[in-house]
């Protein structure tokens, strides 16, 4: 229990730092070297929070395999040294793999005071309800 729980916590700061340093790899001209941290950092932390098994079965489904060869096919592509190419295909990847999570989180964020009366605005809306997936969270 208390190994779980420092694994855990170890795992959302490895998490964030690697979100950090992907942020701020692209935001000084998609740096390879901080953009290769980032990733390092990004799913290591991944697995520090959900453990080694669930995320080989959640990257290594069977119909996540499209989404799982594009994200860590950007990521070797960025190790290798082409960060632009790498970074696009980490983003086509990372939406395909967390498109799911998506309505959850922005039913999440309707929530909270301020952003939720941002969504709420009309052209704001509009965007998030065209696709299929919104409309559950219009239920919510």
């Amino acid at each position: 229990s208390f190994f779980f729980l420092m694994s855990a916590e170890i795992g959302m700061g490895l998490t964030g730092f690697g979100v950090f340093f992907l942020f701020f790899g692209m935001m000084l001209f998609f740096d390879k070297a901080l953009l290769a941290i980032g990733n390092i950092l990004f799913v290591s932390g991944l697995s520090f929070v959900i453990g080694l098994e669930r995320t080989f079965r959640f990257f290594f489904q069977r119909h996540k395999l499209k989404a799982t060869s594009f994200f860590l096919g950007g990521v070797l592509v960025v190790l290798l040294g082409w960060p632009i190419v790498g970074v696009v295909l980490e983003i086509y990847g990372f939406f395909l793999l967390f498109r799911g999570f998506f309505p959850v989180a922005v039913g999440f964020i309707r929530r909270v005071p301020v952003l939720g009366s941002l969504l709420s605005l009309p052209g704001i809306s509009a965007l998030y309800m065209v696709h299929p997936y919104w409309a559950l969270v219009k239920l919510l």
